[in-house]
Order: C-alpha cells, then structure tokens, then sequence
C-alpha cells in the first residue's frame, strides 16, 4: 500500500514519505536522567535543518525500553512540534505483546505520527503464522502507515522473504526496516515484495547495497551525529550517482561500524555528547563505552573533521 501524501524537500523536490533517511533518534537526558525536553526538540530540529527526510523517535536507539509510557509519548509530541510538517515522523511502536502494541499504536496514532516503526515480537519467536496476526492485529486498530522492524540479532525473530511478502499484503504495512544483516535475504525480500513497498536498510553500512537491489532508503544511526552528510549520501544514490555515493560512503563508514563497536545506543550517544550536543547520560542498563571505544569513537569523529570535546561529564 503507497502512501499518497509527498513531503518538500528543500522546498523543492516531492518524496514518498519514509524514503531516503529516517533518523533513529537519540533520548537526550538532563543530568539527573530527566528526559531533556529542550535537548529532543533541539536534536529533532538538527536534524531537519541538515536535510534528514523523517524522524524515528522511540525506537531502541532513544533508549526506550528504558521510558515510561507518558515519557514516549512526551518524546513524541516534542518531536512533532519540531517537525511541524516539515517532514514526517515514524514512531516506535512495537513489543511482544500484542495487546500492548496496539495500545501504544493507537496511542501514537492520537497524537499525530505519519507512520509507525514496529518492531517483532521478541523473544517469544513467533512463528510466521503468528507475525501475520500480530501485524494485522495493529494494522487493523489504527489508520497509520506500519514498517516492519526486522533484527533478529536482538529479537531472535526472523523475517524471512516469503513471510515479508506476505505481509506486505496486509493492508497499511507499507515497508520493512531490514536489520537482518543478510546480503542474500535482502535481495530476496527485495525481488518477493510488490514494487511500491518500501524496503529500508537497519544497517547504515550495508545501505548502498541494498539500495543497488531495490532498497529507498534508511533508518540511520549515525545520522544523529552526521544527518547532512547522510542525506547527501542516499541522495546521491537515490539520483543514480553511486560513484558519489560511494565516495562519501567510503568517508564514513568508519564511523558507521564504530557505532557498534558496542551495544547501540552507547558508542552514537557518547559520540552526540563528544560533539556537545547532549549530556552523555545513559538509562541503565546502557553505560558508557569502555575507554578504548571511547578513542576509537573520537578518531572516527576526528576522522571527519568533527571538533571533539576533550572531556565528557556525565
């Protein structure tokens, strides 16, 4: 199912919504672990003026296995208001129980997101008979656009291509953010699914392949620290231009890959904070990275010509 509605980019050129970049968001928090309210809307804003397509608050880079429910919902509204329009806003949407995620579809539904980013039911690994009714429970509760998130390296639930083909049939599932880190499956997912839906990348470095194949897009990481260089990146692919895209993905895969040298969000949150734009305040059980991560996280940074901090306060 396409979306029907289209978003300016640079006041110009008309997209599909959910193609090209979607930043999944950091949660800044204040010193004493409050959510920073002015810090999200600050980010959010960030992102927009550097030429990000969508936002994508609340997934597990904003740390939200970590907030309650009103704070979800408030890292949301701050993120609407800054987006005003300009671009869409996918929020995070997903859980084990199905009950519980339509409730929170239909709470994020209320409060005005474009779309929804819903990730499968982790582990409780349901079978593919059990992912289609999970996905059609939530399709049929609310009237918002649904990508699938598929990582079986967190979850232990896999996606597998004839399964994403057949829910892409389910009406309002209109994409897949494939975090599967299988080259093989993506080209299957990408040759099972109808044309119009959208097959997005959870790997920032496996990006241009799958793009190569079919793939609109990504659902970034390092796009909290580098949104325009990002953007430039898909854009240039997206316009055919894979020997600029490739240029500028040789720049920055370094970084790329250097936000897992641990468990994510922690290298991405102690690199914002390097860059002073967030305190680097984690909700456990997320730290900071060992020292030695730390080095490599500000070479990578400095890599790119990014002024560092020389020291961090959490």
């Amino acid at each position: 199912m396409a979306i029907s509605n289209t978003y300016p980019i640079e006041g110009l050129i008309m997209r599909t919504p959910f193609t090209g970049v979607g930043t999944a968001l950091i949660t800044p928090f204040t010193k004493t672990g409050a959510l920073d309210q002015a810090g999200i809307k600050r980010l959010a804003q960030r992102q927009i003026d550097n030429g990000i397509h969508f936002l994508v608050p609340c997934g597990t880079t904003g740390e939200t296995p970590t907030l309650s429910a009103a704070e979800r919902r408030r890292v949301v509204e701050l993120v609407l208001e800054a987006a005003n329009g300009k671009v869409p806003v996918m929020a995070g949407a997903g859980g084990y129980d199905t009950q519980e995620v339509v409730h929170v579809a239909k709470e994020m539904q209320s409060i005005g997101v474009q779309g929804l980013l819903s990730v499968t039911p982790y582990y409780n690994k349901p079978t593919p008979e059990g992912l289609y009714a999970h996905f059609s429970k939530i399709a049929e509760a609310t009237s918002v656009p649904i990508v699938l998130y598929n990582v079986p390296g967190r979850t232990g639930c896999n996606i597998d291509a004839a399964t994403c083909a057949k829910l892409a049939t389910i009406p309002r599932v209109i994409g897949v953010k494939e975090a599967s880190g299988n080259i093989t499956q993506m080209i299957e997912i990408c040759r099972a699914v109808p044309p119009e839906f959208l097959v997005l990348s959870g790997d920032d470095a496996l990006t241009l392949s799958l793009m190569a194949i079919g793939g609109r897009g990504l659902i970034s990481v390092a796009s909290n620290a580098i949104p325009a260089e990002m953007s430039q990146m898909i854009e240039a692919a997206e316009r055919g231009d894979f020997a600029a895209a490739r240029k500028m993905h040789h720049r920055l895969v370094p970084l790329m890959l250097g936000n897992f040298i641990e468990s994510n969000p922690g290298p991405v949150k102690f690199a914002m904070a390097a860059m002073g734009l967030c305190e680097e305040v984690y909700r456990l059980p997320m730290v900071s990275p060992r020292p030695a991560s730390q080095e490599k996280i500000r070479a990578f940074l400095k890599e790119l010509g990014i002024d560092v901090l020389k020291a961090l306060h959490s």
